[in-house]
Parts: C-alpha cells; structure tokens; sequence
C-alpha cells in the first residue's frame, strides 16, 4: 500500500519518490477514504444525502413536468394561437412550488456536506496533533517542521476535498438509476443512448483519475517542501540577515516554489484537456436523442412529448453528472492528503509509559545513571558506560568539552529519549517503568534555547497549571529565578506581552522566564543545560543560591561552563568523549585532571577576553537597574 511508503519516510525522513506511490488503484483507495468519512459522521451523511436525493429526483420531476407544459399547454398555444389561463395558472404554481422544493434540497445538501467537512478536517488536525505531542522528541528531530505543519493542515485540508461534492454524486447516482429506468420506460431505442454515454464518460474519469494521481501526489509533497523551506527561512531570520544571505535564500525558496508552480501547472493542463470532453458527453448525448427522436417521431414510434421528456431527462443530467467528475477530479489529491495523514497517525515509535508512582514526598529526589548507554545512529555511541549520582539536595555541575554528550544526559534525565542499556532512576526506580504524571511532577528541565510564548509573562510561567498560591507562587518563582527584579518594573507587570518567541526580551531574561517556568511547578529534581548562559555570572551565582536556599529546594544538575558556577556545586562529573572520566569536588579534579583543569581555564581566560573588550553588551545580559541590585 501506498501509505507503508508515506510511513516509513516519515519515520526514516527521507521523501516519498513517484516510484514510491503508484497511481493504480487511486480510485478504489479513493473511495475508501470516502467511506472512512462516511464512517465517522453517519448522521450528517445521511441528512446531506437525503437533500442530494431528493433534490435530484424534483429535478428528474421537473423534466417530466417540462414535458407535460410542452404538450399541454406550448403546442395547443400554438395551434390555438391563445394561451388556456388556467392551464398558466397551475404551470406557475407548480413551477415555483418545484423551485422553492429544490431550494430546500439544495440547502440541506449544502448545509451537511459543508458541516461534514469542516468537521472531518478540525477531526484529523486535533487527532495529528495528539499523536504529535504523543510522539517522542527524537521522532520529530528526524522530520521538518515545515513537512509536520503541512500535514496537519494542507494534507488534512486535501484529505477531504471531495466531501462537498460527495452528496451531490450520491444523488445523482440515484437521478441516473431513476433516469435510466425512465428511459426505457419511455423509449428503448433513445434509452440505448444513455448506455452509451454514461459508460464513456466513466471510463473517461477513470483515466483521468489514474493520470492525475501522480501528479497530485507530487504537487502535495511539493507543498509541504515549500513550507519547511519557508519556516526554516523565516525561523533563521537572523542569521539570514546577520550573515548577509537573503539573496541565496530567495533563490533557494524560489527554486521550491517554481517546481510547485510547474507541478500545479501541470494539473491545471491535465485538468483542462479532460474537463471539456466531460462536459461535452452529455451534450453530444442531447443532440443524439434529438436526432434519434426525431426519425422516431417521423415514424409516430414516439410522441412530441416522450422526445421532450427524454431531451430533458438528458438536459438535466448533463450538470449534475459533473459532481461525479468533481469527486473523482479530487480523489487522487485527498488520497495523497490522507496517505500522508495516515503516515503521521500511524507513526511508529511511541515512548511507553509505566504504571508506577513515586511516593508522595516534597522532599529532593535522587537521580542516578547506571552503566548508561546511548546512540542516535547506528554504531556511533553518544555516551558508554555512564555512572554517576545526583544525592537528594544536591547541586552537581555536568562539564566537558563540546560534544562529550552533557545534553544528552540532560535529555535522559527527563526522559525525551531512553537509554540503549543501562538504567536511569529517580529515587531508586527505573523511570522507564514511572507513568507521565509522575516525571512531569517530579522532574524539570530548563534547555539551552530558552522558548517563549507569545503571551503574557503569567501564561507563560503558568502555562494554565494549578499552581495553587496563583500569581504568589509566580512572583516566587520569579524571584528564585533572579527575573522579579525586571517583570516589576515592566509598565503591565505579569500582564505584560513578551512577542513571539520573546521578541521584546533579551536572551538573559528569556533564559529566566523559562527558569522560572520550571520553579513553578515546584521540582524535586532540577535539570538545567546550559541554562544560565546569557546571564550575567553574578546573576548565575545568585539563582543557584537560592535554589538551595527555597523552601522547597530541589535537587539540581547543572550543564555548567564557567568556573565560578562550577566553584558551587557539591560535585563535578566530568564528561569526555561520553564516558565519566572523573568526579568530585572542583578543586580536586582541578589538581587531578589535566583534561578539566585545562578545559574550565579556557573557558575563564574567554570570558575575561571577551569581558575586557565589551562584547557583553546590556542586550545580552542583565539590562535594568533592578536586575544589578539583586545581583549584588
């Protein structure tokens, strides 16, 4: 199946080629996409087909009505030369009470078709959605946001295009049935003609439906190219700019956008060579019957008003089948909608949660890694063998050079990945076997790229949980995190909007916000990588310390760099090529490890150069006057 393709590139990140997707059979998956839907909203189904119905069959009556206003009251007229006003009288009423008929089943049919719709795609964004946030994080690092954002929205979008019309092409069906069956009643010779026509104007459709498959699937995969390339343009706007190449990303998303142009264009090519002989068929059928009916006539085989019967039995068809055309046009872009929906909710990779509780404690917890080992690629370890503790109450600082695996770590102690042997505890059991409610209760992490919500600093801290002291415990958190000083001085306080990604702070008060996020919740074990780093080291000092001196202090592991953050631990593990090469107090390792000594001095002897020439500008750190006192 076409859709094992659309889940393995998913889960490998690679794309999906033409190969990959063949365009035989769109037709068949089409229709059970339709009858997935069908599936999920039975009773708006139903009532949108019930007005197709029977608004298909008032059009059915009105060609037999035509036909009897023909022969009852035209050719008399004619002959007559004077028109019979009660026979006018009752073809007005019965005109308009047809119409005012047909005006109800179109309302009914539109009114579901579009509700159907519109629930079916807020149906499947929520349900991508969800088995997004359910996915892990490495799941996602494989995949372009610009990609996971097409498919829940454009690919969602697509997946149920042909919904509108569907309705319509279940009247109609039931109009070619009933009309099929007319025309015999009527006449056998004129019926034949509708044999003929309505299966060349399927077969048509199918052609056309197995052509345009490809070229659909390309379009839609070339939609989602275009947004990540976008996203990752714009998401890089700095760098963009700083590094002076607008003009190479222009060219790069231009590049995008024109294959997607040329592939649009060319189901715009495909799409109007079919469209008019479709639209023709019926037509050419009308001028059959006409021909046919009036050699029949010339042999009174038939009456005047059996050939108008049929002539109009022809006439009215000729709209409605273009539903069916409309449904089969866009089956082959819903299929590829929907294969690529069905790759992101049939997604591999789930982190299976436990059923165990740590018991209830306010107390520090204890975190310990026993024999750990990780890799994110085959045969390429990221850590071997990693042993160490985080004693309840206790700060330990994680260093090593650039790539030794100190995030990693970070990201095993909360869980966003799982080790590939060894054990990794809080208070003694295996987190692997912990439900979700109890790491998010017990653990926080603060990363290195501070994210901020364009929202208040009070949702953003918050995050609508229940805090229980309210805004009290916002400003303690605030203020453990050496940010109350700034968030006070601001003109609406916590009432204040940060912008989008926290456009209207700098990167220290940023930082500071999502420390401050995590001491909300109140943690009993503190992870923080790198977190501090855009802080003045004054400001650093002063946070760890009141970490330890809270209320309700928590055990901490600190991805530390600067050696005066390092001088407060309570223990060094040092990191280097992801194994432990060594732990204990900073002076200790400073005497004893050459590879730390050298590695914590560089770093020191980098902050004084960079510090002599000014590069820590009042942008980068601490801006306000509050901030200085609280760091003094």
């Amino acid at each position: 199946m076409a859709w094992r393709c659309l889940g393995a590139a998913l889960d490998s990140g690679r794309k999906c080629v033409d190969g990959d997707m063949p365009d035989k059979g769109v037709i068949t998956r089409g229709l059970r996409v339709l009858a997935m839907a069908v599936r999920r909203q039975p009773r708006i189904f139903t009532v949108a087909a019930f007005g197709a119905v029977f608004h298909s069959l008032l059009m059915l009556t009105g060609a037999f009505v035509n036909a009897w206003i023909v022969d009852s009251l035209v050719v008399p007229s004619f002959r007559s030369g004077s028109v019979d006003t009660g026979v006018l009288a009752l073809v007005v009423v019965v005109l308009l009470s047809l119409s005012l008929f047909k005006i109800t089943g179109i309302f009914i049919r539109r009114l579901g078709a579009g509700s159907m719709q519109f629930r079916l795609q807020a149906i499947h964004r929520r349900e991508v959605t969800r088995r997004y946030l359910s996915l892990p994080v490495a799941w996602h690092q494989k995949h372009q946001t610009g990609s996971l954002l097409s498919n829940a929205n454009a690919d969602v979008e697509a997946s149920f295009v042909p919904i509108a019309p569907l309705p319509f092409a279940v009247g109609t069906l039931v109009m070619l049935a009933t009309a099929v069956a007319a025309l015999f009643w009527t006449d056998w010779v004129l019926a034949m003609v509708g044999l003929v026509v309505f299966p060349i104007l399927f077969g048509f459709n199918v052609a056309y439906a197995r052509r345009m498959s490809p070229r659909m699937t390309r379009a839609q995969q070339l939609r989602a190219d275009v947004s990540a390339v976008g996203h990752e343009s714009f998401d890089g706007a700095l760098v963009v700019k700083t590094m002076g190449r607008e003009a190479e990303e222009t060219v790069r998303f231009n590049k995008t956008a024109d294959q997607l142009r040329d592939s649009l264009i060319s189901v715009g090519r495909l799409r109007g060579l079919f469209d008019p002989i479709m639209s023709s068929l019926p037509e050419l059928g009308t001028l059959l019957v006409l021909v046919l009916g009036a050699w029949r006539l010339s042999t009174n085989a038939v009456t005047l008003e059996e050939i108008v019967r049929v002539t109009m039995l022809f006439s009215v068809l000729a709209f409605p089948i273009r539903a069916i055309t409309w449904v089969l046009a866009d089956l082959p872009r819903s299929v590829v909608g929907w294969e690529r929906v069905h790759g992101v909710l049939s997604a591999t990779g789930d982190m299976v949660y436990g059923d165990d509780r740590l018991p209830e404690s306010t107390a520090p917890a204890a975190l310990s890694f026993r024999g750990v080992g990780f890799s994110y690629l085959p045969d390429n370890p990221v850590l071997k063998d990693v042993t160490f503790d985080v004693p309840p109450g206790k700060t330990v600082a994680l260093v090593g050079p650039t790539g030794s695996g100190k995030s990693t770590i970070a990201s095993l102690a909360t869980r966003l990945v799982d080790p590939d042997t060894g054990v990794v505890a809080l208070d003694g059991t295996d987190v692997r076997t912990l439900d979700h409610a109890a790491l998010a209760d017990t653990t926080a992490l603060v990363p290195q790229l501070a994210f901020v919500f364009d929202d208040t600093i009070r949702n953003n801290i918050s995050l609508e949980r229940d805090l229980g002291g309210g805004d009290a415990t916002v400003w303690q958190a605030l203020r453990t995190a050496q940010a109350d000083g700034f968030v006070a001085h601001l003109e609406n306080g916590l009432d204040t909007q940060v912008g989008e990604r926290g456009a209207s702070l700098s990167g220290g008060q940023r930082q500071r916000l999502t420390l401050a996020r995590a001491l909300a919740g109140s943690p009993r074990l503190l992870i923080m990588d790198d977190a501090t780093s855009a802080v003045d080291p004054k400001v650093e000092a002063a946070i760890l310390a009141a970490l330890k001196n809270s209320t309700r202090p928590a055990s901490v592991l600190v991805v530390a760099y600067r050696r005066a953050t390092i001088a407060l631990a309570d223990e060094v593990v040092y990191v280097e090529n992801g194994r432990v090469v060594a732990h204990g107090g900073h002076e200790q390792l400073l005497a004893t490890v050459p590879g730390y000594a050298n590695l914590v001095t560089a770093y020191e002897r980098a902050e004084a150069e960079r510090a002599a020439e000014g590069e820590f500008d009042s942008d980068e750190w601490d801006t306000t006057e509050s901030d200085r006192e609280v760091s003094a």
